[in-house]
């Protein structure tokens, strides 16, 4: 009876937390699935950022290979053309993609005092998708570009 009473060993502690742990388990899928973003939920991404101005075509350009092997390190640059003087400069560079968990990839400030409006990064890629770039300009214009990508061995599953 005073064994009952006693205070929880850690013993217990452990096999009563695997029992929980093992519980919680029970509701996981037994394989990772694709992210479930949509074409739709980028488009609602993109109008978040620019709201009801129109985006245009040009000024930006976006370079992606348009065969990727492995979408977990994809190669990425976004180069726009402005002068980048205080008058006339690059403000923000977005990123979108309609496939990834998150519609939104990355968003880049920039000023005049960038020198030039470039950036270079690698993005994970969860399919094959669009992928859009927007650029907003010191005169709240906003310009874009948009690759197709196809990809092989996809990145982003959930679940893993």
């Amino acid at each position: 009876m005073i064994d009952d009473l006693s205070p929880a060993t850690r013993r217990r502690f452990l096999m009563t937390a695997a029992a929980l742990a093992g519980g919680v388990g029970l509701g996981l899928p037994a394989r990772p699935e694709r992210a479930a973003a949509t074409p739709a939920a980028m488009k609602d991404a993109i109008r978040k950022v620019v709201g009801e101005a129109p985006v245009q075509k040009g000024k930006v350009k976006l370079e992606l290979p348009p065969l990727v092997e492995n979408g977990n390190a994809v190669p990425l640059t976004v180069s726009v053309d402005s002068p980048m003087t205080a008058a006339d400069h690059v403000k923000a560079i977005h990123i979108f993609n309609e496939k990834n968990p998150q519609p939104n990839v990355v968003s880049i400030r920039l000023g005049p005092r960038a020198g030039r409006a470039t950036v270079a990064t690698r993005i994970r890629l969860a399919d094959s998708q669009t992928v859009v770039a927007i650029a907003q300009m010191s005169d709240d214009s906003f310009w874009s570009d948009e690759v197709d990508v196809v990809v092989t061995l996809a990145a982003c599953l959930e679940g893993v």
